[in-house]
């Protein structure tokens, strides 16, 4: 795991069930601890942790318009290598996972250039997955986001 901070996102499912389904078996990834009333997931190599909520205790969800997609206000995800992005793509695919926002590129052709999707959990949780082409860009503030 080396000197690089781990990031840790604790958030609502209304399954435990369906969440290890989706989680551990199209998302791919693994367990760590657990009780009757969360789990523990490892999430390219972060610490998710899945707690169990009520339906009418989980949030709703606002957008904000991007590009002329609706984008879940709230969500998270993670950044893939640009090769791993596609084979994702793929995996999902391959797994029947339907896209909230079908995979596109942003910035096209611009220093910028990125490929993202949107997918949701058996929850309405949204996850964001993305690549940039140069990941040196990432934090550049000089990139025309309009």
């Amino acid at each position: 795991m080396g000197n690089q901070p781990l990031f840790h996102l604790a958030f609502p499912v209304t399954d435990l069930d369906k969440a290890r389904e989706f989680y551990c078996n199209v998302l791919g990834c693994s367990t760590g601890r657990e009780s009757q009333e969360w789990i523990d997931f490892d999430f390219f190599g972060h610490q998710l942790v899945a707690h169990l909520v009520s339906a009418k205790d989980h949030p709703t969800v606002t957008t904000n318009s991007v590009d002329g997609h609706a984008v879940p206000a709230s969500h998270f995800g993670v950044i893939l290598d640009w090769q791993d992005f596609e084979n994702f793509v793929i995996k999902l695919e391959q797994s029947k996972v339907e896209f909230v926002i079908d995979p596109y590129l942003r910035f096209k052709g611009q220093r910028g250039e990125q490929a993202t999707l949107f997918i949701r959990d058996p929850s309405n949780n949204y996850l964001e997955f993305k690549a940039f082409r140069n990941i040196d860009t990432l934090f550049n503030k000089d990139i025309d986001n309009t």
